[in-house]
């Protein structure tokens, strides 16, 4: 059975790393777990934007 999660090594920039850090405090996350849900909503995004583009004449 493959994993369910990945480590990745990852740069951000420290303005966006104490913004996402407070976010996810906010939220009572951890770190990982924030990003992750973020990336996800992310991606939900995108994926219903090319669904509306498709669908455009």
């Amino acid at each position: 059975m493959k994993p369910l999660k990945t480590k990745i090594s990852l740069t951000i920039d420290d303005p966006v790393l104490e913004s996402i850090k407070e976010l996810a405090e906010l939220e009572d996350r951890s770190l990982s777990s924030y990003i992750n849900q973020v990336l996800k909503a992310h991606l939900r995004q995108l994926d219903q934007k090319e669904k509306k583009i498709r669908k455009s004449p």
